[in-house]
């Protein structure tokens, strides 16, 4: 695969219009579950365009967003500048920039899976203050239930250019466990999910992703125009559902 901190350079703009944010309830789970409050300081690493860096500043967090694209880092600069709280940071989940034990909770969005687990794991437990918490969310695309996402598969498996391998990365427990110290050193919690898109916003959402031919790549027509027969064959009322399931594996590291 190319290099994780360069892959998204192109795409940024269909990744900042039509990427999902996730679903409140995952700030209400942090609160519950490992005690989040306003007065914390987070750090987002992999912040992105800040899909979920904006759930944390909207609870009254200082947040410091760190993400090693700088494409991706510009475009949070831009959407976030009204926040007070937000700091941006060109650093890595291996090298944060970050002063130690400098932050309450370290979050990921649909990032950990680029992570070197051991060296992250060094990192986030250097600029965490103590108990070390630590939560990685992802928006899990179901690829099975309707005839349109069960299609969709069958496009992004034909013409996606690293798509398997990409789906084999994110595959989370043994990874996630490795990080924890453990499979029974961490939680996880879903909730349903969903994106819904007329043909201009599935266009977008797919161009969003990685392992999908660019404009000019071998395979982007071919993969636009079965996404506009699987549009014209399944949509409803103008619209098709990207349906998800958002899982937050959550815990705190040990010294």
């Amino acid at each position: 695969m190319t290099d994780p901190t360069t892959r998204f350079s192109n795409r940024v703009a269909h990744y900042v219009r039509w990427r999902p944010s996730y679903p409140p309830r995952v700030v209400e789970l942090l609160r519950d579950e490992l005690g989040l409050t306003a007065e914390w300081v987070v750090a987002d690493i992999g912040s992105g365009p800040g899909n979920l860096t904006r759930l944390l500043l909207d609870n009254g967090n200082r947040v410091r967003g760190v993400e090693p694209n700088r494409e991706m880092r510009e475009a949070g600069e831009a959407l976030l500048a009204g926040y007070l709280h937000f700091t941006s940071v060109a650093g890595s989940a291996e090298a944060t920039g970050l002063p130690d034990a400098s932050v309450d909770l370290v979050v990921a969005g649909q990032a950990f899976h680029w992570f070197d687990i051991e060296r992250s794991r060094r990192e986030i437990a250097r600029i965490l203050r103590g108990p070390r918490r630590v939560a990685f969310v992802w928006n899990e695309r179901r690829t099975a239930g309707t005839p349109f996402l069960e299609t969709y598969e069958e496009l992004l498996r034909g013409l996606g250019t690293d798509y398997a391998e990409v789906r084999r990365g994110t595959g989370q427990g043994e990874a996630v466990a490795a990080f924890f110290g453990g499979p029974d050193r961490y939680r996880t919690a879903s909730f349903p999910y969903a994106q819904r898109f007329d043909l201009e916003g599935l266009r977008g959402r797919v161009l969003s992703s990685s392992y999908v031919p660019a404009a000019g790549e071998t395979g982007h027509e071919e993969l636009l125009d079965g996404l506009d027969e699987l549009f014209a064959a399944t949509n409803v009322d103008g619209e098709v559902s990207f349906d998800y399931d958002t899982t937050v594996y959550f815990g705190r590291l040990d010294e």
